[in-house]
């Protein structure tokens, strides 16, 4: 059996300016870092001629054209998997909740069945064979960063230039610097599980039909990512934090859908519990609250009294990688 660990991540600065219908007019300027927590994607060849694929259900069918579940079929037929083969997954934290789970199950679900046919990939072929399956073929309003960010793991800025073509850098950081981050960056789950295709679907609306204030929102969360860079790399994490305030300011104005009461009374019980900064990541609406803070116990105790359960974690600095090969 062939298994494969692809992180999940976190956004850093820049969020939405990975959509192609930014980044394709502006180009895109994202900070992601992928995290400790992932899916599995487990692989074996079977004796029967057929296709099954385990994930919440189940499904064994002949032809890979009769999959329905959109990522296997579309993966299984780009790569022209042949049948006879089992695939399952698995996964450290629920879909829906913001941590780009849709890009980092499909980049697993990409380098895995390379493995089953014994072909070697780049980070940036399997990231780009998953943008295609999800972007181009099932015509998802999803951008770059999560495929990217779960495939080559680490904490990296990712430019998106006007043919969608992404250039790769580590962010500058110490080893210091990076223990930091991972001992101030504090993660908490709202409770809410939903579908970014929404919000996602009318910033992709908007954008392409040239809304000038979504369009502006954009650009300025383009540039609090690149002053994003700037502070961490000079080690200014207080600034850093307020960057993370201004990012979720703007953001919150690109939909009504972004927050909501609940969110909102959360976020302020942060800020007044030391918290610098913080934002929802993902698209939205719900999922994982991130802020930064000089005072962790503090904000523990605050969002534990609020009834927040916290989610601790580390980078990760392998990307998507074959964990097993029997």
């Amino acid at each position: 059996m062939i298994i494969c660990r692809t992180p999940l991540r976190i956004s850093i600065g820049g969020g939405g300016t990975d959509l192609p219908s930014y980044y394709r007019q502006y180009g895109g300027f994202v900070i992601a870092a992928a995290i400790n927590k992932y899916i599995f994607i487990g692989a074996n060849r079977i004796f029967t001629k057929e296709y099954v694929v385990k994930y919440s259900s189940q499904e064994r069918v002949a032809n890979a054209a009769e999959i329905q579940h959109p990522i296997f079929r579309e993966a299984f037929q780009l790569l022209e998997v042949p049948p006879a083969v089992e695939v399952v997954s698995l996964a450290d934290i629920p879909a829906g909740t913001g941590l780009g789970s849709s890009g980092s199950f499909t980049v697993g679900l990409v380098r895995t069945l390379h493995a089953l046919r014994h072909e070697y990939v780049s980070a940036a072929q399997v990231a780009e064979e998953a943008c295609h399956i999800e972007v181009d073929r099932l015509k998802q309003p999803s951008g770059k960063q999560d495929q990217y960010a779960a495939s080559f793991g680490g904490v990296n800025c990712y430019e998106f230039d006007r043919e969608g073509k992404a250039t790769v850098s580590k962010l500058k950081l110490s080893v210091d610097a990076l223990g930091h981050l991972e001992d101030h960056l504090l993660m908490f789950f709202t409770g809410y599980s939903r579908s970014s295709e929404t919000l996602l679907s009318d910033q992709k609306k908007k954008t392409e039909q040239g809304d000038g204030s979504m369009i502006d929102n954009l650009h300025f969360i383009k540039e609090i990512g690149t002053a994003t860079r700037q502070a961490l790399e000079s080690n200014d994490f207080a600034g850093y934090g307020r960057l993370m305030h201004e990012h979720w300011l703007h953001k919150r104005k690109r939909s009504s859908g972004m927050s909501n009461a609940s969110i909102d009374s959360w976020y302020e019980a942060g800020t007044k519990a030391g918290a610098l900064g913080g934002k929802l990541i993902g698209a939205g609406g719900g999922g994982f609250l991130l802020f930064y803070t000089e005072e962790p116990r503090r904000l523990r105790d605050a969002m534990a009294q609020a009834g927040l359960e916290e989610v601790r974690f580390q980078f990760d600095h392998e990307g998507s990688t074959i964990i097993s090969r029997n």
